[in-house]
């Protein structure tokens, strides 16, 4: 079976825009996205991510710096223009999480989504992860499967999520019994389709015979590429679609050295002189 990839940090695979993420966010970048996406002609596909039904652009918008990780901080209204302008301009499959923030960035989604917003778009959204003092504690019992993803419901301000990601994998609780919660939120609608980020081949496999696995979102770029001898396999085989994060490095192979030279202070890339920051990968 034929699988999909697509990027939800890649908004135009056009030179001059590259990624989202490398983008600081200052106080015209809207402005300046607008005249980008009016040069290159945006016209973004749609495909189905996976063999479930999900129908997705073909790029995605990661939400994340909107509201946390990349300084300074944005200014809210501009992001919900940016991503507006992102919808019109045909990207529609919108990432963000519950521990982005943490919380604020749904939230921001949720107000991004009034005004016949939310018919365009597919959302998705993660749950498992809690950062106490500088620390990350991983969760999959079924009570905070369920409870996450209605406060998820609230914040984002919508009836069902389309995507409902395990953003790491409790290795504490059965992968089994997660996804068993998991199952009984898609029959009661409150989410579409069910993910799963960084699992490894042997979580992957067991969590599928509960409940089909629509996607999973992995790091993949030319400086992480280990997936490529097992895991992506797998998917084609199971007729799992891939959202890759980072496809450019966290903006490094687009920018280079002069990236790490000129972060500012608050951003989190600038931690352990550009050390991968994102949540780090645990055994799955």
């Amino acid at each position: 079976m034929a699988i999909q990839y697509m990027s939800k940090h890649n908004f135009l695979l056009s030179p001059p825009l590259n990624c989202l993420p490398r983008f600081s966010f200052r106080s015209s970048v809207t402005i300046q996205f607008k005249i980008i996406a009016s040069q290159t002609g945006v016209n973004v596909p749609r495909i189905k991510l996976g063999s479930q039904g999900l129908e997705v652009s073909k790029q995605g918008l990661g939400c994340l710096g909107m509201s946390t990780s990349y300084a300074p901080r944005k200014p809210e209204p501009e992001m919900i223009e940016l991503i507006h302008h992102a919808i019109n301009s045909g990207v529609t499959f919108l990432d963000t999480s519950d521990v982005y923030g943490p919380h604020t960035n749904e939230i921001l989604l949720g107000k991004a989504m009034k005004g016949g917003m939310r018919e365009k778009v597919q959302i998705a959204t993660k749950f498992g992860v809690i950062l106490k003092d500088g620390k990350m504690e991983v969760h999959g019992e079924p009570a905070y499967v369920r409870t996450a993803c209605e406060a998820s419901l609230k914040r984002l301000d919508v009836d069902c999520i389309d995507l409902y990601y395990a953003h790491r994998i409790d290795t504490r609780v059965p992968i089994e019994v997660t996804m068993g919660e998991l199952k009984k939120l898609v029959e009661e609608g409150k989410i579409k389709y069910v993910g799963l980020s960084e699992p490894s081949v042997s979580t992957l496999k067991r969590a599928h015979t509960v409940h089909p696995i629509a996607a999973i979102q992995i790091e993949w770029s030319l400086w992480a590429r280990d997936v490529e001898e097992e895991l992506i396999p797998t998917c084609r085989e199971l007729g799992i679609g891939i959202v890759p994060y980072t496809p450019l490095g966290k903006g490094f192979l687009s920018s280079g050295p002069k990236l790490v030279q000129n972060l500012v202070e608050g951003d989190s890339r600038k931690v352990g002189a550009y050390q991968h920051f994102c949540f780090p990968k645990v055994p799955a």
